[in-house]
């Protein structure tokens, strides 16, 4: 089959045009055990920030969860004409990852990439059934649709929109992914279906991430040649070195159009921890939405200055911080809880 790349699609920068975001109500008390309301609550914040400038399409199990949320919503004022619900079995929060990659195309029509999803490398046999969570809604929107056979998780691609994407080691060459894939293999892979023409690799991500290494923890574009990149102050801190590491590596890479880059530094918070130990709670996990950024918090000390460092990264946009000190408890916050449908262009 013709790849994406070969049809003129590519894989647009999150700070172009959305349509709309796409979420799944949280309900699973194992990723959230005691916690769970307050998560919901999380979720309500989410929705309340971004649903004006961008329509919410909402995974829910059943009716009654369905009513659940718009009764929390309503609550919070949100206009439900502005949230889709769609009943849909699935079993996690974590849609950018399970969920497909949207693309779009030289016409301007929207498409999308079904990666296979194994459960961040067969850890969780429960969450597997997530592979497959997104069919109804792929039927239902119509797009043209492509599916390249490859495990591959949304949390560990990041693109500019122009022609880069960045990724990690860790992550896209470990072999509980794609163990028939080598480094060149896999180039292949993200070149033809996100419409990219250089690859940029990190080492490795942060401590407590049970995804490998996801680039969504590390470092982010927030233009097309400037990146925000987490990093540790405390030496004594176990996400010190590989951090500083990642950051002076960016800092001696170029982009797809051999210019250097830009990297702001951009703080980690003090360590999170539950009665399983450290959680990979991280600065660079926001979403950038159509005129607003919903930047993660931890009500901690470093909370103010990450503000001020996406504040200066994104000028045209309010930024929104939303607590997640819940949220982690089951391995991620609000960019892996979410993701970005591109607006079609004229």
């Amino acid at each position: 089959m013709s790849t994406p790349k070969a049809q003129g699609f590519r894989m647009p920068a999150e700070w172009e045009p959305h349509e709309a975001i796409w979420l799944s109500w949280p309900h699973d008390p194992t990723s959230f055990a005691g916690v769970l309301t307050q998560v919901e609550k999380t979720f309500v914040r989410v929705i309340a920030e971004i649903h004006r400038t961008e329509r919410v399409e909402l995974f829910v199990l059943d009716e009654a969860m369905r009513a659940r949320a718009r009764k929390l919503l309503e609550g919070a004022k949100v206009d439900l004409g502005r949230v889709v619900f769609r009943l849909q079995d699935y079993a996690d929060v974590w849609i950018r990852d399970y969920g497909p990659t949207f693309l779009l195309g030289k016409n301007g029509r929207p498409g999308m990439v079904r990666w296979i999803f194994n459960a961040w490398g067969g850890k969780y046999e429960e969450l597997m059934k997530d592979t497959r969570a997104f069919d109804r809604a792929e039927a239902e929107l119509g797009l043209p649709c492509f599916k390249p056979g490859v495990v591959m998780e949304g949390g560990s691609i990041e693109v500019n929109g122009l022609g880069a994407v960045l990724t990690t080691e860790q992550c896209l060459l470990n072999p509980n992914r794609n163990p028939k894939l080598d480094r060149a293999a896999i180039e292949g892979v993200l070149k033809d279906n996100l419409g990219v023409e250089k690859v940029l690799w990190l080492k490795e991500g942060v401590a407590g991430d049970d995804t490998d290494g996801h680039i969504d923890d590390i470092a982010r574009f927030v233009g097309p040649a400037t990146l925000v990149c987490a990093l540790e102050d405390d030496k004594s801190d176990e996400n010190y070195a590989p951090l500083k590491e990642d950051y002076e590596a960016l800092c001696r890479m170029t982009g797809q159009d051999g210019r250097a880059l830009e990297v702001l530094r951009l703080p980690m918070p003090e360590p999170v921890a539950n009665s399983t130990g450290r959680l990979p709670a991280s600065y660079a996990n926001f979403y950038i939405g159509n005129g607003v950024v919903l930047a993660p918090v931890f009500d901690c000390r470093q909370d103010e200055k990450a503000l001020q460092v996406l504040e200066k990264a994104f000028p045209g946009r309010r930024i929104a911080p939303i607590p997640c000190r819940e949220l982690v408890f089951g391995l991620g916050t609000v960019h892996c809880a979410s993701q970005q449908q591109p607006a079609p262009r004229p």
